[in-house]
């Protein structure tokens, strides 16, 4: 049997704040680049220190944190979190918490950061993290904790067919069920968004529709998993759940669409 060692610490930034100006013999440097994980929540904790390195008193102040990515559009922008309370312990100590929710969009890069006093509405004081009066740090975001959650299918093509209106029936509008990705439990989720304005929306019923073949041909054979009754009233998107690991699903609608079914999301 393996045994793995894991290590559970905080994650401590030492940020120099320009208090009393800087001498030059005890300046750190460089400054470690930080790294954050998408999938989870985190807390980076900063400490700011004179140039004597000795922790500066920030009870009572507004420190605030600012990330950006290499194409200089903010990813966030968050209000520190003061730890300082006065006492010698945790003097210069504050943190940022970085929630799954703040990474959820963002693809696993590299991010600057910096760290400021905020001292009125319109100023604030820098801080740095080096001895060459660098004020942007470096930041990881990682996803390796957890996989990605790919985007919806969107399906707003169909095409007629034996009097009905057809999406995914063909190799070129296939909707793959992603069989591997579900193995042996699957729960699938379809969004229907349709246009009701006045009580006149769609009206028709439509067929869920999948199929065990590895390819899709004019002899696949197609099994109706469910059907989705719309009487015309609805003024939200309409949710359907089903369970089933398929090859391909398709959707086949007995009235036509046009300007009544803006779209389907299909979620595997």
């Amino acid at each position: 049997m393996q045994l793995i060692p894991r290590y559970l610490y905080q994650n401590k930034i030492n940020i120099l704040a320009n208090d009393i100006g800087f001498g030059v013999e005890y300046r750190p440097v460089y400054s470690r680049q930080i790294k954050i994980y998408k999938g989870v929540d985190q807390k980076i904790q900063f400490k700011m220190l004179n140039a004597d390195q000795k922790p500066v008193n920030i009870n009572g102040t507004v420190v605030v944190f600012e990330a950006w990515d290499d194409e200089k559009d903010q990813v966030m922008l968050k209000e520190c979190t003061i730890v300082d309370n006065g006492t010698v312990a945790k003097r210069g100590l504050c943190y940022v918490t970085i929630t799954e929710n703040d990474l959820l969009n963002l693809p696993s890069q590299y991010l600057s950061y910096v760290v400021y006093f905020k001292e009125a509405c319109d100023t604030s004081e820098i801080t740095y993290t080096d001895r060459a009066f660098d004020a942007c740090g470096s930041i990881y975001l990682d996803d390796c904790t957890h996989p990605t959650i790919k985007k919806s299918i969107e399906v707003n093509n169909f095409k007629t067919e034996s009097n009905a209106w057809v999406a995914g029936s063909d190799d070129l509008t296939k909707i793959c069920a992603m069989p591997k990705q579900n193995k042996n439990e699957a729960i699938h989720t379809v969004q229907f968004y349709t246009d009701a304005i006045n009580s006149n929306g769609y009206i028709g019923n439509i067929k869920i529709q999948g199929t065990l073949d590895n390819q899709i041909t004019g002899g696949t054979n197609w099994y109706t998993i469910d059907t989705v009754e719309f009487d015309g009233t609805e003024v939200r998107p309409k949710i359907q759940n089903f369970k089933g690991v398929y090859s391909y699903v398709k959707f086949e609608l007995d009235t036509d669409p046009e300007d009544k079914l803006t779209k389907i999301l299909v979620r595997n």
